[in-house]
């Protein structure tokens, strides 16, 4: 089934296998139908690397094996950049020219530049932001427990998340926003995926008055609106020296100068990457988390050894980042949790030049994608791929397995810059919602995966909240 990349000893040129489709729309239809299906069933008809028709004489081409996901991401990244690929295209209205979707000797300014904001030493001045949010939301579910009925934890997720990365980045408080914000990105989030996967929707995009368009850019508006508020607070009242707000990100962007120029940023670019981190700085953990929430509600016996860890090592009280290290189930539910659901589930690059992957031949201008949900579920590399278990992330399971396998922050120079802060927030997050109470789907309720920017879960994550005597 597997290939490994050999640039020496191809012999000839020739194209991965795959799918012909439709002789016009080639596989655009069961694209738009069912993504992760599609995907999934082109991997176990044709391997690890294929070539398919998207459109007329357009192909695409999708990696799943780790080795081919090193070479792109890591060995070779200089070639595979994310522009002009059609999907990031799409995402620039919502996402404008910032960290995710920038390029080249720009995009490693703004990554140098940002960078200091989530060193290890500031996200540890993060944790009690984060445990005071989380509190605070908990309180607020004790009056809820005896009403017996569902709450959706999604949404709970997202409104707690949103308060965290606007206190924690931006010394911005969202909770009145968090409703408009979490609807206009939902909404957003969802006609960008639609857009995604039609053949024309990046010319359409550019139509003012064009329907798809309008809705898009109406929900646009509003986090504009609402990221453009935050920056005009901050100029107007500028914080004094040596407080918080002096030293958080926002301040630091706004006083970000070019080194050779001395510029600072424009107002389009400082709001593109404001952007970007409200919205991707909230949506991983979120997401994350409501897995998390739905995989204990299945696996009880997961549950049950998770609560046992989280009551020994806190006994009751709020965690702080000190204990982390002894929190060591937690973190193994979290990263099992985003095997099977990544919310970055697919990758994509554009590949400049032509290259040689595994033997086969991928020209100049190559619309390419990797997978993290199928190379997660990769039958290689993960024994019994499709269950649930934590203990594949102990730390003697970890140490010899190969470090493509597993990238739900992405891989090489462009990882998520945020996957410290993420995995923290995530961390501390259960631990306090485990102490509390026992969150328990509806009987016989399934949840499947819904692939937007992000892998959500279909329809929310309705709970009933039962609290716990020890918690």
């Amino acid at each position: 089934m597997t290939t490994l990349i050999n640039r020496t000893q191809k012999t000839e040129l020739h194209h991965p296998p795959g799918p012909k489709g439709h002789w016009l729309y080639g596989t655009t239809r069961a694209f738009r139908r069912d993504p992760l299906g599609t995907m999934v069933k082109m991997f176990h008809e044709y391997g690890d690397a294929i070539r398919y028709r998207f459109f007329a004489n357009l192909y695409g081409y999708l990696f799943f094996h780790p080795e081919y996901n090193k070479h792109i991401l890591l060995d070779n990244n200089k070639n595979y950049t994310k522009m002009p690929h059609p999907s990031l295209q799409v995402l620039r209205p919502l996402l404008g020219n910032g960290l995710v979707t920038s390029d080249g000797e720009f995009w490693r300014r703004q990554r140098r530049l940002m960078q200091p904001a989530f060193h290890k030493q500031r996200i540890a001045e993060f944790g009690a932001i984060m445990t005071t949010a989380t509190e605070k939301m908990l309180q607020r579910w004790q009056t809820a427990v005896s009403a017996d009925e569902p709450l959706d934890v999604a949404a709970e997720m997202t409104r707690l998340t949103l308060e965290i990365v606007g206190k924690a980045l931006f010394s911005v408080d969202f909770t009145g926003a968090a409703h408009e914000l979490g609807e206009a990105f939902t909404k957003a989030n969802h006609l960008s995926s639609e857009l995604g996967l039609k053949p024309f929707s990046i010319y359409t995009l550019r139509i003012p008055f064009w329907p798809s368009t309008r809705r898009l850019n109406r929900n646009v508006q509003v986090l504009h609106r609402i990221v453009d508020e935050m920056i005009a607070v901050r100029q107007a009242n500028p914080p004094a020296p040596g407080t918080r707000e002096a030293n958080d990100l926002l301040s630091m962007l706004l006083a970000a100068r070019d080194e050779e120029t001395g510029v600072g940023m424009d107002d389009q670019q400082l709001r593109d990457e404001l952007n970007t981190l409200v919205l991707a700085g909230h949506e991983t953990t979120a997401v994350a988390l409501s897995w998390v929430i739905c995989l204990l509600g299945q696996h009880p016996e997961v549950r049950t050894q998770l609560e046992h860890e989280v009551d020994t090592v806190l006994n009751g009280r709020i965690p702080t980042i000190d204990d982390l290290p002894q929190l060591t189930f937690t973190r193994m539910v979290i990263d099992e949790t985003l095997r099977l659901y990544p919310p970055a589930y697919a990758i994509a690059r554009w590949g400049n030049e032509p290259d040689v992957i595994g033997g086969y031949d991928i020209p100049a201008n190559a619309v390419i994608t990797l997978s993290p949900y199928i190379t997660h579920r990769h039958p290689e590399f993960w024994s019994e791929p499709e269950k649930f278990n934590p203990e594949r992330f102990s730390p003697e399971r970890k140490e010899n397995r190969h470090r493509f396998a597993y990238l739900p922050f992405g891989g090489g120079p462009r990882i998520c810059i945020g996957n410290t802060f993420a995995l923290t927030e995530a961390t501390l997050i259960l631990a306090m919602i485990t102490q509390q109470f026992r969150l328990e789907l509806p009987p016989n309720h399934q949840i499947e995966p819904e692939p937007l920017i992000t892998l959500r879960p279909k329809g929310g994550v309705p709970v009933f909240l039962r609290a716990r005597m020890n918690g």
